[in-house]
């Protein structure tokens, strides 16, 4: 059974420290905005949600993809964009439900949350211990991706 990275968003406090570090171990340059994990803030309500790929069983973004330039990494379980392949067409970002592929300023190119190899730098770093990488079973699954879905919908009515 593959690990993934899970939330607790009652213990985020936003702090951002997972995107920054995020970002610096895939670009090199300290800014949140890079980072392939993201803080949702709901500043009102005082509540705040780290957001990161979910690694789809079905993966659409791979799928999507003309230059098959997503696959995935049979040892982590994660879909890797190898950046050489990627056209930068952004249809893995159009097809992503949960919005969870970025395209890089710099490069034109998409990237996403590629699971460090394995050994999670934001997970490591997280101060309150809100990302966590761990095994799962199908029901935690189930329910993972059950409320990524009603996350992603609540999303969409704040959009319209």
């Amino acid at each position: 059974m593959p690990k993934v990275i899970t939330v607790n968003p009652q213990k985020c406090v936003a702090c951002r420290t997972c995107e920054n570090i995020c970002s610096l171990v895939k670009t090199g340059v300290c800014n949140p905005r890079n980072g392939r994990i993201q803080i949702e803030t709901f500043d009102e309500e005082g509540f705040y949600c780290p957001t990161v790929c979910f690694q789809c069983g079905e993966a659409w973004c791979a799928q999507s993809c003309p230059a098959a330039a997503i696959q995935r990494n049979e040892t982590t379980g994660a879909l890797i964009v190898d950046e050489d392949k990627c056209v930068g067409c952004r249809m893995c970002t159009m097809v992503c439900p949960f919005a969870q592929i970025f395209v890089s300023n710099e490069t034109g190119k998409s990237n996403k949350c590629d699971l460090c190899g394995g050994d999670p730098t934001c997970v490591k770093t997280c101060p309150t211990q809100a990302i966590k990488y761990e095994k799962v079973d199908s029901s935690q699954l189930d329910r993972r991706r059950s409320m990524a879905k009603r996350v992603m919908v609540a999303a969409q009515t704040e959009t319209d």
